[in-house]
């Protein structure tokens, strides 16, 4: 995948991007939000490798770039039956709340009905109330709340919501 918007690119993730992918992945505030606080404790290498399984038809892992600079990443992953679920983080802290989500997830979705996806999935933590926004504004509707679902690295209890997307609910913030 490689989708451009003025100064925007997603682009599949490689190998090459390993390095700033532990990064982002082992530091505590930028995973707190998935329910690692801690990092994920994984290494580049160990990340390359598992990127090497990347299929555009079962998962991939995204790079975006903001003026040629990594800001974050975005991911999606076959649910079969023409369902796909997706994830994002902007993990450069100062870009967010300029809405930056909204265009970059149009840019995602927008080329994932074109590959033939009928819905899209995701979920977010109870308490994220920015990404809430950003979602129901790109016309998902909540499917349901997972009251206390699982426990994050510190065994703290979280609570998920579940968000579907049809085309014909979605708002393109990407034109």
């Amino acid at each position: 995948m490689f989708l451009t918007f003025k100064n925007l690119t997603i682009r599949n993730a490689s190998e090459h991007d390993a390095v700033q992918l532990a990064a982002w992945w082992n530091d505590g505030k930028i995973m707190a939000h998935a329910g690692f606080p801690n990092g994920i404790g994984q290494t580049a290498e160990h990340i390359a490798q598992s990127l090497r399984s990347d299929a555009d038809a079962v998962r991939r892992r995204l790079i975006i770039e903001m003026d040629a600079i990594p800001i974050g990443e975005m991911s999606y992953r076959n649910a079969g039956n023409g369902v796909v679920e997706i994830g994002i983080k902007i993990c450069d802290f100062s870009l967010h709340n300029k809405g930056l989500g909204k265009v970059l997830l149009s840019m995602l979705i927008s080329a994932l009905f074109q590959m033939g996806y009928v819905k899209i999935i995701l979920d977010t933590n109870f308490n994220n109330r920015p990404a809430q926004h950003v979602y129901e504004a790109l016309g998902f509707r909540q499917q349901g709340i997972r009251k206390d679902a699982w426990h994050n690295q510190l065994g703290e209890l979280q609570t998920s919501i579940d968000y579907a997307l049809l085309p014909e609910d979605f708002v393109n913030f990407a034109k």
